[in-house]
């Protein structure tokens, strides 16, 4: 069956970074990065990068290459052992998972960027606050906006790797950017954004502790997806001249990057009035409203401009996440049940909007969609991040560093001796004992244990 390539390197690094980059890095990293001492924190996370993030990629990268293959065949195919294919199932499963309740969160955003375009967003604090309970306890709008995310990034991902995921890449990516660069000059210009500047930028290393570093660690984890299956699945359409450490860097910069660009675009405007960003959905879909709706009080002009931006930057950041997790499950069923593109793209489509449905109806608290004191959607959250994530970079690892054949890992890592391969020993020793350790911290942490 003939797959499609990515046809340029640039095509590459947009789409796998853009796979990385989510809404995750709009609000979690800014609000991680303040409550663990600013600049420290990032300096932190930048080594974690290195420790972790790049040898994790690496490894999915060389299992991916190498079998030209889905998720589950890959894994297969390189540690030569259906057990090893139940990696590539995990990740398939995982990624699907998260789809369905990412899609109702991309939803939102979709509601908020049409709501700051017709000015419904306009009003009191109070006000933002009923709007989004209202509106995320309904029981058709979200459903329907999920839905409506889903059948978008269908429309991308049937189109195939060039003509769909790489184009859509090199234009979603580049947009995200420069919105990201205009609302980040906006927000440093106001009065008292200085503060804001500094406290981001300005390390406070008596904040550094090993909780600081253990929240480092998963932040890198969680921001290069890590255990999705994803990056195998990208790295299935790379051409054998792709160097792989080469990409990884750079997607790994790009998306630290944006990280930070999000951390100078929300903390200036915060403090200059007055208010500590917090976590979670209600950072983009409460406190963010009220932020730009009181600091360009003056300009409302202004104001309304920025509002539509950062959710138009929103949809464009989710929309680059859920296209790479829609390719994992669309590249297994296309391959492994020999159906047409289009076929698996409708099957996976079918399946996602259907725990999509289910999670927006858990969040307005309805008695069916909540078990053991949780909702639908916490559920699939805590799952896929607590214990599928982690296990399935772990045995990731595992496979790559310990089982796989260690020419083969050498070949891909050097693209067949083309390649000199410098950190190659560095590499490897990074993914047999640094990647198990760290995601095994990572893991113990999340559960309470340390």
């Amino acid at each position: 069956m003939s797959r499609g390539n990515f046809g340029t390197k640039l095509g590459i690094v947009l789409a796998t970074a853009g796979s990385a980059v989510g809404l995750g890095n709009v609000w979690r990293f800014p609000f991680m990065t303040g409550h663990n001492g600013g600049a420290a924190f990032i300096l932190v996370y930048l080594v974690c990068v290195l420790l972790l993030g790049l040898p994790g990629m690496v490894s999915e990268f060389i299992v991916g290459r190498h079998s030209q293959a889905n998720a589950a065949a890959a894994y297969g195919g390189i540690g030569h052992s259906r057990w090893w294919k139940g990696v590539g199932y995990l990740g398939i499963v995982t990624s699907t998972i998260i789809l369905g309740f990412y899609a109702v969160v991309a939803g939102w955003c979709l509601q908020y960027l049409m709501a700051s375009v017709s000015g419904n967003l306009r009003g009191d604090s109070q006000y933002v606050v009923d709007y989004f309970q209202q509106f995320s306890s309904h029981p058709v709008k979200p459903c329907l906006w999920a839905v409506a995310f889903l059948l978008l990034t269908h429309m991308v991902v049937v189109r195939g790797i060039s003509s769909g995921i790489e184009r859509a890449s090199k234009l979603l990516m580049p947009v995200l950017l420069v919105l990201l660069v205009v609302i980040v000059v906006a927000s440093c210009m106001l009065p008292g954004a200085g503060a804001g500047i500094e406290f981001l930028l300005k390390p406070d290393f008596s904040k550094l502790s090993s909780s600081v570093l253990l929240e480092a660690l998963g932040q890198a984890f969680f921001s290069l997806s890590l255990g999705t299956a994803c990056l195998c699945t990208y790295a299935s359409y790379f051409s054998k001249t792709t160097n792989l450490a080469r990409s990884a860097v750079q997607i790994a910069l790009l998306d630290s990057l944006i990280a930070i660009l999000a951390g100078l675009m929300i903390f200036p405007a915060a403090f200059s009035v007055g208010i500590q960003p917090d976590s979670g959905p209600s950072l983009i879909f409460i406190t963010l409203p009220n932020v730009f709706s009181e600091a360009f009080a003056a300009m409302p002009v202004v104001g309304y401009a920025i509002s539509v931006m950062f959710y138009v930057l929103l949809v464009f950041a989710a929309l680059t996440s859920t296209i790479s997790m829609h390719e994992i499950g669309t590249a297994f069923f296309h391959e492994e049940l020999k159906l047409s593109r289009n076929k698996a793209a409708v099957i996976l489509t079918v399946i996602c909007s259907a725990i999509a449905i289910g999670c927006s109806l858990s969040v307005g608290g309805r008695e069916a969609f909540v078990m053991w004191g949780r909702s639908l959607m916490d559920w699939c959250d805590y799952v896929t991040a607590q214990v599928m994530l982690p296990a399935g970079a772990f045995l990731t690892s595992l496979l790559v560093g310990w089982f796989a054949n260690r020419k083969l890992v050498s070949d891909e890592y050097t693209n067949n001796g083309t390649l000199r391969g410098h950190f190659f020993h560095t590499y490897l020793f990074c993914t047999r004992y640094v990647v198990p350790v760290c995601i095994l911290l990572i893991f113990l942490h999340q559960a309470g244990v340390i």
